[in-house]
């Protein structure tokens, strides 16, 4: 075997098993962020999401976790109409700086009404309506969203309690009701600007979200 089928077998030999319980693909991610243990989960109607982790989880009590859902506006094209891509970012960078810890990255865009209902919404936003009025007015929900898949992967990763970086109460009672232990929770108030601060308030103010008026405003000062 020459050198570099060597060198190749040594970096297949470090990965870590291609398959794990209920996750059907795993690989190591590289990122500006630092390097990740992603895994992809199959739910019941056909739908990836990835487990984001980072050191080992099992046995873990207090672990940091975030539950995010898929926003492709704000994380792939830089819409500034949300703060959704700096909560993923921070909670990132979060876990790498502590050494361990898991993002739950669910694929349910616009609170789980989709990307076309979300582009609705939005117009329906710039012509005056809030977030929760432009849902209302399209007959949606507030909010659709369901946490089974986050509880999948929490329980087989083998972690015993977390800690769950959010600032929506629903998330937290979501994860209570599926047999998630929830020890505490992280705020994560960033990402305001000029645009958002307005949508971010009625957050605050209609859905109860866990952060208070004056520190959106110091976040969107620093």
């Amino acid at each position: 075997m020459n050198k570099t089928n060597t060198a190749g077998g040594a970096r297949l030999a470090a990965l870590p098993s291609l398959t794990d319980g209920p996750f059907f693909a795993r690989t190591l991610l590289p990122t500006e962020h630092g390097e990740f243990d992603v895994r992809v989960l199959l739910d019941d109607a056909g739908n990836e999401h990835l487990a984001i982790s980072v050191g080992d989880l099992a046995g873990g009590e207090d672990v940091p976790v975030r539950v995010h859902s898929e926003c492709m506006t704000s994380e792939v094209f830089g819409s500034l109409k949300c703060d959704c891509k700096p909560q993923l970012e921070a909670a990132l960078a979060h876990i790498q700086a502590e050494g361990r810890g898991l993002v739950c990255y669910l694929r349910q865009e616009g609170r789980g009404i989709g990307l076309g209902n979300k582009i609705r919404a939005y117009a329906l936003q710039n012509a005056g309506a809030d977030t929760v009025d432009a849902n209302r007015l399209l007959g949606l929900p507030d909010d659709t969203r369901e946490y089974s898949a986050a509880a999948r992967m929490i329980e087989a990763l083998g972690i015993r309690s977390v800690r769950l970086l959010t600032n929506n109460p629903l998330k937290l009672d979501g994860l209570r009701a599926l047999g998630v232990t929830v020890n505490g929770r992280i705020a994560v108030v960033t990402g305001v600007n000029d645009v958002n601060h307005g949508y971010l308030e009625t957050k605050r103010a209609r859905m109860g979200h866990l952060y208070a008026a004056d520190e959106l405003r110091e976040a969107q000062a620093s």
